[in-house]
């Protein structure tokens, strides 16, 4: 699954198999619970209580995130980061004049500071190194107090939790609508993806100065979880 296009990991396919223009309607077929899992990540940011938080999100892809943080926070300041232009050009005509940068998940972030930093299924086309990285990254740009919101596809802690997260996703994802050839198209992208599992990736955020980690939402292999930078 890609929230973005991203061209995150330097062998993935991922960019190419979107078209910006039709991207939107297969997420709400593909991401079981669709609304829960951004709302969530939106909710969290809301949870701050600044009326214009400094936001910034990680392969943005068209804007889907940017836009449930915007309704949850209309005087949320975006800055959206994407590899990919064209992606980032729906992002544009969905939220306005917003910031814009474009770059992959490997690179310098913008300075900041910024309130909060989120992102949706981007950072799992990151190997585990590539995500410890940014999360230590992630860490930098944000202000004590701050918070990291992750909304991501992740992997099973055991073989057994796997065959039953792609059960539980295929059959969801057929009750909302997705077609054989939809369901076989995700398949081929997601053989690229670099899952990893919630308690690692909470490790994870924990060992780049983060504090009151903790899992927010989680249906099978789509959870949101999130960090508060410490000083």
């Amino acid at each position: 699954m890609s929230e973005t296009a991203v061209s995150n990991t330097e062998t993935s396919p991922v960019g190419q198999a979107w078209d910006p223009a039709v991207y939107d309607a297969p997420r709400r077929r593909l991401v079981p619970d669709f609304d829960r899992f951004y709302g969530t990540a939106a909710e969290l940011v809301a949870l701050l209580d600044l009326e214009a938080p400094r936001v910034l999100d990680l392969g943005a892809g068209t804007g889907l995130l940017s836009a449930a943080v915007h309704a949850a926070v209309p005087g949320a300041r975006l800055t959206l980061l994407d590899g990919d232009v064209s992606m980032l050009a729906v992002a544009r005509d969905r939220l306005g004049a917003v910031p814009t940068v474009v770059q992959d998940l490997g690179a310098a972030l913008p300075a900041g500071p910024f309130d909060a930093v989120v992102s949706a299924l981007a950072i799992h086309h990151l190997d585990d190194d590539g995500k410890r990285g940014l999360y230590r990254r992630v860490h930098e740009v944000l202000v004590p107090g701050g918070i990291f919101v992750n909304a991501e596809q992740v992997a099973g802690p055991s073989d057994w939790h796997e065959r039953r997260y792609a059960a539980f996703h295929e059959r969801d994802a057929r009750a909302l609508g997705s077609d054989d050839a939809e369901w076989e198209a995700a398949l081929v992208r997601m053989a690229f993806d670099r899952c990893a599992p919630v308690d690692d990736q909470l490790s994870w955020l924990r060992e780049a100065g983060f504090e009151l980690v903790d899992l927010a939402f989680k249906r099978h292999r789509f959870a949101v979880f999130y960090g508060v930078a410490g000083d």
